[in-house]
């Protein structure tokens, strides 16, 4: 049976990958993202695009009004978009509080009120029963990231993600996190890593390699078939057993 799938972030990495892996198996794919070039050189079989800010409420309600046109219904609903704010125009300032306020606000923003504008907005058109919502956290929620604004909004998605599973699960609808580690690949570093920190990384697995946009697709995947219909309000670590250390 063709699913219709909702896919935030979806014109690169992970994002990407994931349409990739749901378009194969012949399902409907939407694929959001703020880039409207990025969308349309995305190379998935019949999916459809549609560029939006999600931090936006203005440009969800425009995401809502297109799925209930196209879809009505919507079976699986991904959250990609995010990032560390690498991407993002740097904000030039003397004042150190003002540049945390602007780093913390930033990966708030791309991580946390993304998704949650997106799945308020799509909540009731999730299938019921057999609707599958699924969030991108990061390793960075357990193990820190640095700067600790983007480890902090990654964890968030997890209460969050916890609530909606009790709230929608007598409807039928799993709610779960995937938290990959290291993923070459993908836009997250905004541009090529160093040599050394790379290898640091790909030392701290018990695989010894790092990930790949593909990895996590495949979880998604699982986690959206019928054979993941009793596993919900859990996260999912792909990340080569880099969280536990080496």
């Amino acid at each position: 049976m063709t699913r219709n799938v909702v896919i935030s972030g979806g014109g690169t990495g992970i994002g990407l990958a994931a349409a990739r892996a749901f378009a194969g198996d012949g399902d409907q794919v939407l694929l959001l993202g703020r880039r409207a070039d990025v969308l349309e050189k995305a190379e998935v079989p019949g999916a459809l695009t549609y560029a939006a800010d999600l931090s936006d409420p203005h440009g969800v309600r425009g995401v809502a009004e297109f799925v209930a046109a196209e879809f009505g219904t919507v079976d699986v609903l991904v959250h990609s978009a995010g990032g560390a704010g690498n991407l993002e125009p740097r904000t030039e300032t003397d004042d150190p509080l003002e540049a945390v306020a602007h780093n913390w606000t930033v990966n708030f923003r791309l991580n946390v009120l993304t998704a949650a504008l997106l799945t308020e907005a799509l909540r009731e058109r999730l299938a019921s029963p057999g609707g599958r919502l699924l969030f991108l956290s990061s390793i960075a929620a357990y193990r820190g990231s640095g700067s600790g604004a983007y480890a902090a909004a990654k964890a968030a998605l997890h209460p969050y993600a916890f609530d909606l599973a009790r709230e929608l699960g007598p409807r039928g609808v799993t709610v779960n996190v995937v938290a990959p580690g290291y993923v070459e690949d993908t836009g997250f570093f905004g541009g090529e890593i160093e040599q050394a920190r790379r290898e640091r990384l790909v030392a701290e697995t018990s695989t010894g390699r790092a990930g790949t946009p593909g990895d996590i697709a495949a979880t998604l995947h699982w986690l959206a078939s019928p054979g993941a219909a009793h596993i919900t309000a859990q996260v999912i670590q792909v990340n080569g057993g880099a969280e536990r250390g080496h």
